[in-house]
């Protein structure tokens, strides 16, 4: 199986590679960071140096996944952003940036790994329940919730361009205790990167285009 995870140098993404790789996975990985790098070959990944907020970035992905036939892809890169807890507008610096990562990224990766994905596919990007509208109830982080709202907009299309060449989804991970999500969360990242693995490997072609929980059950967009 040829797996790729973009954004793997540590919480959720690294987690993905370790998992994959105990399973024999043949596993190409990014990171930003050298340091990033050394954990991901420690794993035994082929690691590439990759920066989805950069358009130089974005192009460099192209060759190392030329001639892939990738099983499964996952977009793990993603920021927070400022911690608000009302409307609290944002700086055009802290707009640019989060924006930038999660959803410019995310628009400029999926156009090129189209021709890399293996009949089948299975192709997620990591979203967050806090994207979702139908489910909304509180204001905390409203930049981050627009971003991920916006990722699940590109993810949408992404499901009907590639539509009977993979199954696209957006997936929630759950609360998990990471740098993003705090000590308090209800998740560690084994058990988060578990149930997204398994999501992954259960779905069906009448999944695409869908936004699921880490368990598998739909979200309300």
């Amino acid at each position: 199986m040829q797996v790729l995870i973009i954004g793997a140098s540590r919480g959720i993404g690294l987690e993905l590679v370790r998992q994959y790789r105990a399973e024999g996975a043949a596993v190409t990985a990014t990171a930003r960071d050298e340091a990033g790098l050394a954990r991901l070959r420690e794993l035994g990944a082929t690691a590439i140096t990759f920066d989805v907020a950069t358009a130089a970035g974005a192009a460099s992905l192209a060759w190392p996944t030329d001639g892939l036939a990738l099983d499964v892809v996952v977009l793990a890169a993603g920021v927070y952003g400022p911690r608000s807890s009302g409307l609290q507008t944002p700086t055009e610096a802290d707009f640019d940036h989060v924006m930038h990562t999660n959803v410019l990224g995310a628009m400029r990766v999926l156009p090129q790994l189209a021709d890399a994905l293996a009949p089948g596919a299975r192709l997620a990007v990591i979203s967050s329940r806090m994207g979702s509208i139908g489910l909304r109830a509180s204001t905390s982080g409203w930049l981050y919730r627009a971003s991920k709202a916006a990722l699940n907009s590109v993810l949408k299309d992404a499901s009907l361009a590639l539509e009977g060449r993979a199954i696209c989804v957006a997936l929630h991970p759950g609360w998990v205790r990471t740098d993003m999500g705090g000590a308090g969360a209800d998740l560690d990242v084994a058990a988060s990167a578990r149930g997204l693995r398994a999501t992954l490997a259960a779905l069906q072609p009448a999944d695409n285009g869908r936004f699921l929980n880490v368990d598998g059950t739909p979200l309300a967009w």
